[in-house]
């Protein structure tokens, strides 16, 4: 009989290795890309189109315009009405659904394999001919403004939009997606039209087929559909906003903003800056600052304020990398008596990783691992690679990127993440806002010494 040693924990192996799928491209006449990969292990084919336009191509005037857009684009097209929309895809086990970020829309559809073709053509028609009906923008954007009023209740949804705004300003970052309830009420459906016609033109979409059908089969569906695609008249005026060319502001206006709550038992809080795009060659080393800062449970933020502390459920930072430079944000909800000390402990968790407690061999190990050991699960999924596989076109990733994943991440050292958290970390010039009872919060606020604070009022 084989005895086993149950005295130590097994030996990790290696780490695994991903094989990123192959990906052919192509194209057809009016301009739009094909990317086709074989997942032959479920009967299932998703498609994923990507419009390089998103909520920061907005007008300075129309927050919410891109995404009320991506909404309409499944409440009528063609012949069909919305219910019947809806019932076509029931019928063909389809499932659909339209995100709007701040620098592309996504439209997604999984479907069986036996109905790619039939799939594929009502993507094509909700895309290429959208209705744009009257009722159905008032019906859409009514249902945003109800969602608007629901988020004034949220101080985690008024903390992120208060940041947001305060940190980027004018900026094409400057606003969520979802728009604000001045911009929808005066939104007109002309508008929708204009948008329309300027950002989805053929020569700036590419799509995704992913799934269990030979490359060809996958390319010829989408091209059946996308083939005839001529971009609407009259798209060719003001140029859209392309956020990664305009440089954000240096730095906040404040450096400590409170929104009032009266009566609030806790107090939200935002710490951040911008930091860096989606392409910087400092990702993976900023990934695994990250992962130390606040990007799991053991990180360095949580076990102070959570653990040591007891002052929150849990608090996490992140870096939010986009075409142009996105924010780093520490994110987290405190008891009100203690949100003064909860900032001076954040304040001096994001100081000490620059230097004074750099980043150790033990966390340096543990971060890596925690990035890369379950790296492959990502890709398990036609959704999963088909989503993947929309990051490197948004961002013009290289096809291996994700393969060279593990590697890049495992060669990160200690000095690296102490030079990446002296370049993007600079806490004295970071923005917070704190979302709570003023009247509580303000006396302890001011011994912190950031200056004072601006009240922000938010609609």
């Amino acid at each position: 009989m084989m005895r086993v040693d149950r005295s130590s924990l097994p030996v990790l192996g290696p780490d695994p290795q991903l094989r990123f799928p192959t990906i052919e491209k192509s194209s057809l006449s009016n301009g739009l890309r094909i990317w086709t990969i074989e997942h032959r292990d479920v009967p299932v084919v998703v498609f994923v189109l990507l419009l390089p336009v998103g909520a920061a191509a907005d007008p300075d005037d129309r927050p919410g315009l891109a995404a009320i857009t991506g909404d309409l684009l499944d409440e009528g097209c063609g012949n069909r009405s919305a219910l019947e929309i809806h019932d076509a895809l029931a019928r063909l086990g389809a499932q659909m659904e339209t995100e709007v970020g701040s620098d592309a829309s996504v439209v997604t559809m999984s479907v069986l394999s036996r109905n790619m073709g039939r799939g594929l053509g009502l993507l094509a028609e909700m895309v290429r001919e959208p209705r744009f009906e009257q009722k159905e923008f008032d019906r859409v954007r009514d249902l945003r403004l109800n969602r608007l009023l629901q988020l004034r209740d949220l101080a985690p949804a008024v903390a992120d939009r208060a940041f947001t705004h305060l940190l980027y300003r004018n900026h094409p970052y400057g606003h969520l997606a979802i728009g604000t309830e001045g911009s929808l009420r005066g939104m007109m459906l002309r508008e929708v039209h204009q948008h329309y016609r300027r950002a989805y033109r053929p020569e700036r979409v590419t799509v995704i087929a992913v799934g269990d059908a030979t490359h060809d089969a996958l390319k010829q569906a989408v091209a059946r559909g996308f083939e005839s695609w001529k971009p609407a008249a009259g798209g060719n005026g003001t140029p859209l906003v392309d956020a990664g060319e305009i440089d954000p502001p240096r730095g906040a206006l404040e450096r400590l903003a409170v929104v009032h709550r009266a009566g609030a038992a806790q107090s939200e809080l935002r710490i951040g800056q911008v930091a860096a795009a989606r392409q910087t060659p400092d990702y993976h080393a900023l990934l695994v600052l990250n992962m130390v800062l606040g990007g799991q449970f053991i990180s360095r933020v949580n076990m102070n304020l959570r653990e040591e502390k007891g002052y929150t459920y849990g608090a996490r930072t992140a870096f939010d990398f986009r075409r142009g430079r996105g924010p780093f944000l520490l994110q987290v909800g405190v008891q009100t008596e203690v949100t003064a000390d909860a900032l001076r402990e954040a304040l001096a968790e994001l100081a000490a990783i620059r230097g004074d407690r750099p980043v150790t061999d033990a966390e340096l190990t543990t971060a890596r691992a925690a990035l890369t050991r379950g790296y492959p699960r990502n890709f398990e999924t036609a959704d999963q690679i088909a989503r993947a596989a929309a990051q490197l076109a948004l961002y013009g990733l290289p096809d291996n990127y994700f393969s060279e994943f593990a590697p890049k991440v495992t060669a990160v050292d200690r000095d690296e993440v102490t030079r990446v958290a002296q370049a993007y970390l600079d806490p004295p010039r970071m923005l917070t806002v704190v979302v709570g009872d003023r009247d509580r919060i303000t006396a302890p606020l001011s011994a912190l010494n950031l200056g004072d604070s601006s009240e922000v009022a938010m609609a």
